[in-house]
């Protein structure tokens, strides 16, 4: 009961380190609500009143067409799942856990455990619950028709991606400043609604309007998105490596502040909070 079981090869703690993971991302879904189903409805619904809520902004300022030659559900729905699943992901990894947390003071656990269930938690609601919409949609409304579904998986993982690594940098200031980390977290959702560039389309857009979007990835994972889901759109303005190389660089950036901040962190700097 009290040894710590050790492992002797490779693939016994890669098997660990899974089991680990798995268990916390269930332990990180079960915490959102004690039933996991109702979890996972609350998760549709709120997907579905985002969507509803942008139809009908659009409806009352006059715009009842698609700008591109395609589904205009279609076209809301393609902004909306890749920016929620983003910053939802920002949000869940830069509050994955801390130095004073209970499950951190468990010898099993590490930080990259509940780094990585944390954002597998975020991916696993958010697919189901986009996957559910586009059944429902497919059913009771319209035939759903998505020119490459492998792209459009690529940009949706792409999005996830970025938000895990613009996470792991607010995670590394949090412990040095934890109100800080919070602000800039939220700052970086709110701007993510109009910079993301769900409400447009990138080829429309003028090119002196266009260094406010062009730094976000997820400007570019939208409409390389839109891309590869309608047929009869072809980005010209964006580019998937982009967001690719920014990720990577965030990731970079977000391991050597966490990797510094560790050497560092104690548990009295919460005694304050």
């Amino acid at each position: 009961m009290f040894i710590q079981r050790r492992n002797s090869t490779i693939l016994e703690a890669a098997g660990t380190t899974l089991s680990l993971i798995y268990h916390q991302t269930v332990y990180d879904l079960r915490t959102a609500h004690r039933n996991a189903v109702v979890g996972l409805l609350l998760t549709i619904l709120q997907s579905g009143i985002f969507i509803g809520a942008f139809l009908l902004m659009f409806v009352i300022i006059g715009i009842r067409q698609s700008p591109i030659r395609a589904d205009f559900i279609m076209f809301i729905m393609s902004g909306i799942f890749l920016y929620m699943t983003h910053v939802q992901t920002v949000g869940a990894v830069s509050n994955s856990h801390s130095v004073s947390g209970g499950l951190i003071k468990h010898e099993p656990l590490n930080p990259a455990v509940l780094i990585a269930a944390a954002a597998l938690a975020v991916l696993y609601r958010q697919t189901i619950s986009f996957l559910t919409i586009l059944w429902l949609y497919h059913v009771l409304v319209n035939p759903v028709a998505i020119a490459d579904p492998v792209g459009c998986l690529a940009m949706y993982l792409l999005a996830w991606f970025s938000g895990v690594c613009v996470g792991l940098i607010f995670l590394g200031i949090r412990p040095w400043s934890p109100q800080t980390s919070k602000i800039l977290t939220t700052i970086y959702q709110r701007v993510n609604m109009f910079a993301s560039g769900k409400m447009f389309v990138a080829n429309v857009l003028p090119n002196f309007m266009l260094p406010w979007f062009i730094w976000n990835p997820l400007f570019h994972v939208i409409d390389q998105e839109r891309g590869y889901m309608f047929i009869n759109y072809t980005p010209h303005k964006t580019y998937p490596l982009y967001a690719l190389w920014f990720s990577l660089a965030a990731l970079m950036v977000g391991l050597l502040i966490n990797f510094s901040t560790r050497k560092y962190e104690s548990i009295s700097w919460g005694a304050t909070q």
